[in-house]
């Protein structure tokens, strides 16, 4: 082949190879033809172009992460939290995403940064300290979705998730000396009813068990007295039917068991007349029956 022919046909094949251009799995792409929107939403894909005059630029169309470090806010009661978060986005209008940030991902997030932190500062303000730490993390987040949505409109993007890793209280703050001092009065709330709760239990336990010891006492008292009773009856009953089937022996024994009492220890003295009732026994002589 000659090379008057091998330049026409370099030429056009370069002229094809440039007219081509492909769009990525998971981008979107926008066509420009001297700096100036033609064509948006390429789709992925193998597309033509004009060759030297129009330009193609591809966005990735994925779901980004954007991710702050903690902030600090104010609650309703003026009160300091440290807020750690994280943003999911994605590009959602690609000509209005190219328009405001010129189609670099960095300025993006240099102008999504603000927009949220400036949402989360006003829905906390609105709350509680106990709304925010205790309070439904979901419907924050998704009120945090919503008003972000809103104003990220104009940049193209949408605001997918926002989410709270976690919320601390500023170490040089006096928020956490006033929790720890509501914990500890709440601990000892919980303390005095629970030692009040006992205090009623002991009480409780204590005369109930009073008052079985006296029952259980009257009711031996009674018994006991019952059997005394019962015995000295015998006893009596005893002692009388002795009486009257030997009256000399009875007085005999009643006579034995008084010198039994009275020489019990050894050491009794008695002093008395020789002719004295209570000495009789000792001077008579049994005759054996």
């Amino acid at each position: 082949m000659r090379p008057s022919i091998l330049i026409p046909v370099a030429v056009i094949l370069l002229l094809l190879v440039s007219s081509l251009y492909r769009i990525e799995e998971s981008h979107v792409g926008i066509r420009f033809q001297l700096g100036r929107v033609v064509e948006t939403d390429i789709q992925p894909g193998l597309h033509f172009k004009l060759p030297l005059v129009q330009n193609v630029m591809s966005f990735d169309r994925r779901v980004l992460s954007l991710d702050s470090q903690p902030e600090r806010y104010l609650t309703f009661e003026k009160k300091d939290v440290n807020v750690d978060f994280f943003v999911k986005w994605r590009i959602a209008d690609v000509q209005r995403f190219y328009t405001a940030t010129g189609g670099i991902e960095a300025q993006a997030l240099q102008r999504l940064r603000p927009i949220i932190t400036e949402v989360i500062r006003n829905e906390i303000a609105q709350r509680t300290l106990q709304a925010v730490v205790a309070g439904e993390r979901r419907d924050l987040a998704q009120r945090f979705v919503d008003v972000g949505n809103m104003r990220v409109r104009d940049l193209g993007i949408e605001v997918v998730d926002v989410r709270i890793k976690r919320i601390d209280l500023p170490e040089d703050s006096e928020v956490i000396g006033s929790v720890f001092q509501r914990m500890r009065a709440e601990r000892l709330r919980v303390a005095n009813e629970l030692r009040a709760e006992g205090q009623e239990i002991s009480e409780t336990i204590r005369s109930d068990a009073d008052r079985q010891r006296q029952v259980l006492l009257a009711e031996a008292q009674r018994d006991g007295q019952r059997m005394r009773g019962e015995g000295d009856a015998l006893a009596a009953d005893i002692f009388a039917q002795a009486f009257s089937a030997d009256a000399e022996f009875y007085a005999f024994h009643r006579s034995l068991q008084a010198y039994r009492e009275t020489f019990a220890n050894g050491d009794s003295v008695l002093v008395l007349d020789r002719d004295a009732e209570f000495l009789r026994f000792f001077e008579q002589q049994v005759r054996p029956r």
